[in-house]
């Protein structure tokens, strides 16, 4: 979010997040959290309550559900599509029937060969008519970017050569982990190796490429670049101490979080962006918690998860891999 392609908001008066009956004046809405050792999704509210949860302690999936390692809503709210890294598939999840309507990949081993990913990332339901659409999909150990049709199941588009890892955009990538939608239907992509960010137009030309700065140390690991609400790009740093860049499409540092020690300092960050009021949340993957830092101050201003201590209790998170953000008054359809 970094965003996923934006979502419908569904007519409301209610000014609250889901479930909430008091405003937070840094976070005005709720978050969707991938937890990803814990195998589960969560929204939780600006006061810290679970409101919603998959699966459920006890409740069993229709699918293999094992380590979700992003979640965006889709258009309209009325899903979820994560990717399940670690287990090489892709998932779009229906709330209100609890169930996984829709997958792509195979449970296991990855493989480039036909319908297989590879350390798949930061998957994006992009809606088409009738209930079918398009897939985006990073799929990093295959060095390639993935267009694949909902209803058919079928590649209708990639970028990046199979099993080629060199940053040559647009011809071939290295490591790209990100794929955000970017201005005028283009899209940005992360490429981990050699730190590049590359912003590709709709027909997949590349607009420009540049190399992420270092303002303190190496960023060895750039995850998940998306564009803020003012244009500029957001980027984390995955490492240990991870960093928060947010640059101009020139790579000028307009804002840096960086701390090597202490309760502020981040431990493998995958995943940070901008709200429209200017904070900015983090999934600190490795800290097993999710925080929502005020950019003017430095200061993490909103926390759910405890530093450093995994658990499944409320209150608790295991390795928070990806977030989403549910706006204010939208109550996701057909949910009671």
């Amino acid at each position: 979010m970094a965003k996923a392609p934006t979502a419908k908001k569904p007519p409301t008066t209610d000014p609250y997040a889901w479930k909430s009956h008091t405003r937070n004046p840094y976070l005005p809405g709720d978050i969707l959290i991938a937890d990803r050792a814990n195998n589960r999704l969560l929204i939780v509210n600006p006061q810290k309550q679970i409101v919603w949860q998959f699966p459920n302690p006890g409740e069993k999936t229709n699918f293999p559900f094992v380590g979700p390692d992003d979640a965006f809503f889709t258009s309209g709210y009325r899903e979820i599509i994560t990717n399940e890294e670690g287990s090489n598939t892709v998932a779009i999840l229906n709330m209100a029937q609890r169930k996984i309507v829709w997958t792509y990949g195979h449970f296991g081993p990855g493989s480039s060969a036909p319908g297989y990913l590879y350390t798949p990332d930061d998957a994006f339901l992009y809606p088409g008519k009738n209930g079918n659409g398009v897939i985006t999909v990073a799929d990093i150990h295959n060095q390639r970017i993935l267009f694949i049709d909902r209803k058919t199941h079928q590649i209708i588009k990639q970028y990046g050569l199979n099993g080629v890892s060199v940053h040559n955009p647009p011809t071939t990538y290295a490591a790209p982990n990100g794929d955000f939608p970017g201005p005028n239907g283009g899209m940005l992509v992360t490429e981990i190796d050699g730190s590049y960010l590359d912003l590709l137009s709709k027909s997949g030309s590349l607009i420009w490429s540049i190399h992420v700065p270092f303002p303190h140390a190496n960023i060895n690991y750039p995850s998940d670049a998306n564009f803020t609400p003012d244009g500029n790009i957001i980027v984390a740093d995955y490492s240990n101490p991870g960093e928060i860049l947010k640059i101009t499409p020139t790579g000028k540092v307009l804002w840096d979080y960086f701390f090597p020690s202490g309760p502020r300092s981040l431990d493998n960050p995958s995943l940070a962006y901008q709200l429209k009021n200017g904070m900015v949340v983090v999934n600190d993957d490795d800290h097993n918690r999710v925080i929502v830092i005020d950019p003017k101050t430095n200061q993490i201003v909103w926390q759910y998860g405890h530093t450093g201590v995994a658990g499944t209790a409320p209150g608790y998170l295991n390795d928070p891999d990806g977030t989403d953000f549910l706006p204010a008054g939208v109550i996701p359809p057909g949910i009671k």
